[in-house]
């Protein structure tokens, strides 16, 4: 691991797809109306012509871990990013704003530490809202609501993904045969929970998590149907000699500030672990794909899971096992400064969940969402099937700070909060310091319509002579706020045709 990684940490990020409706109006078009709220966003300090469009040159998601690449046999998007006119932005802040599969989609700048990830995930919160308050203001355009949840409650499932930067000198097999124990566990602190059992909601209930029941597989490329645990993209946007990026899409999309923290925070630091060399696969069940939903279903979370060496476990337990070899490699080894304030969380939320689930209603989704919909069935007497149970849990992730009801509680001190509104204001309109997404979000800022296109890795300027200028971002690590303040040439309109930021 680079030395980057090892005392400031692995290089992060999240990709959130918005849920999307009109009231009244159910069959609009979603593609269209996600394409009216990417464009409408008004952004402050950036001039409307100013919008680079994407630079897909290194793109690559069909490209697969496991030694294949169906990029030639395969569409990558349901989406012509030409048919509707703007449907990708890059914004001030470094993040990428975008239609995917007709959903309006936040992709965070890349960040190094979890409580970061955190603040440019909720950053992206506010960019959305302020955007369909846009799209609503545009002649023309619907009134839309818009939600972080990942399921229509039609049997449709949308994603939010985590991207984490891992070694490529260590084997893909040996991180998913090691990762995955964790992933389908975490969700007893990380599920921001659901109204309804199977993809249809088929039957009546209350579960942890709104992916589990959408996970069929315990590895596989696809990302809209048969996915898996562990999802094999091969897209590193980064040097692929030196790193792979692991694209997460078992997740759901929290709102609570701790949960998305956990999430983010263990997972880096089980990866740390694995790179070092700890195992976890004895831990792995029997059945990985069934054990996600049967860990989801069980909100007492005392149901045993078989695992494949004949023992039987909780989660909480294997939760408690993975974050003992956790500790125990932290401190053997040189890692992040936030590590300790994981650990501590991590096993502090553990031992509450021991005592009573429903105690966690002050810190974590599912069961701040449950403890909702609890007080609505004793208060009006209904079983789990009535729709206003459904409703609410919609409402829930309503991301309207006026309406959302995570939102209200937050805002009545309900829920604990690890982020001033001030700070997410800030992270909405600034990049990230300490990657290059700082260059990216200032080019944005500071040279206008000049910047023809963006992507992670790439920024396309157009001189004074009107000809293209290439500034390559291989190194996640560098094109940050000290690099860019010691080579302003970086940030200029004129100079060498083709530049590497992180090469003096």
């Amino acid at each position: 691991m680079t030395s980057e990684a090892e005392t400031t940490g692995r290089i992060l990020g999240t990709e959130i797809e918005f849920g999307i409706s009109v009231p009244g109006a159910p069959l609009i078009s979603s593609i269209v109306t996600s394409t009216q709220v990417i464009r409408a966003y008004d952004e402050p300090e950036v001039s409307p012509v100013a919008n680079a469009r994407w630079d897909y040159d290194s793109e690559s998601p069909m490209r697969d871990a496991r030694g294949f690449d169906l990029s030639e046999a395969r569409p990558t998007s349901l989406m012509d990013p030409s048919e509707f006119g703007i449907t990708n932005r890059v914004l001030r802040n470094g993040a990428r704003f975008y239609v995917d599969h007709a959903h309006p989609e936040y992709s965070s700048p890349e960040v190094t530490s979890p409580r970061d990830a955190v603040l440019w995930d909720k950053a992206g919160e506010r960019i959305m809202h302020q955007a369909g308050v846009d799209s609503a203001a545009t002649e023309g355009n619907e009134t839309v609501r818009l939600y972080k949840n990942n399921v229509d409650g039609k049997g449709a499932s949308y994603g939010t993904h985590e991207n984490y930067l891992v070694r490529r000198d260590v084997d893909f097999d040996v991180i998913a045969e090691n990762i995955a124990p964790h992933f389908v566990t975490r969700q007893v602190f990380t599920g921001s929970g659901r109204v309804g059992i199977g993809q249809f909601g088929e039957r009546a209930g209350f579960q942890l998590s709104q992916r589990a029941d959408y996970i069929e597989v315990f590895s596989g490329l696809e990302t809209t149907l048969r996915r898996g645990i562990i999802n094999t993209r091969d897209e590193p946007h980064a040097d692929d000699d030196k790193w792979r990026r692991l694209h997460v899409i078992i997740g759901d999309a929290n709102l609570a500030e701790l949960a998305t923290f956990l999430k983010i925070g263990t997972t880096s630091l089980v990866l740390n672990a694995i790179e070092g060399g700890i195992r976890f696969d004895d831990l792995q069940a029997l059945d990985p794909p069934q054990a996600v939903q049967t860990i989801s279903h069980d909100i007492s979370l005392a149901r045993e899971i078989h695992l494949a060496d004949g023992r039987s476990m909780t989660a909480l337990a294997q939760q408690r096992e993975i974050l003992r070899r956790v500790t125990e490699f932290c401190r053997d080894h040189t890692v992040p400064e936030w590590s300790a304030d994981v650990l501590a969380e991590w096993s502090d939320i553990l031992d509450r969940l021991a005592e009573d689930p429903m105690g966690c209603a002050d810190c974590l989704d599912w069961p701040a969402k449950l403890a909702l919909l609890d007080g609505l069935r004793t208060r009006d007497g209904l079983e789990w099937d009535s729709p206003k149970l459904a409703a609410l849990d919609i409402q829930y992730s309503d991301i309207d700070p006026d309406r959302g009801l995570y939102n209200r509680l937050a805002a009545r001190g309900r829920i604990r909060r690890l982020l001033t509104d001030e700070e997410i204001e800030a992270a909405a309109l600034t990049p990230p310091t300490d990657t290059r997404a700082w260059l990216r979000g200032q080019a944005i800022s500071r040279l206008g319509e000049h910047v023809f296109a963006a992507g992670w890795d790439q920024l396309t300027i157009v001189d004074s002579d009107g000809e293209p200028r290439y500034v390559e971002m291989p190194d996640p690590y560098a094109g940050n706020k000290k690099e860019v303040d010691d080579r302003e040439h970086l940030l200029s309109i004129d100079g060498p045709s083709r530049l590497v930021a992180g090469i003096s």
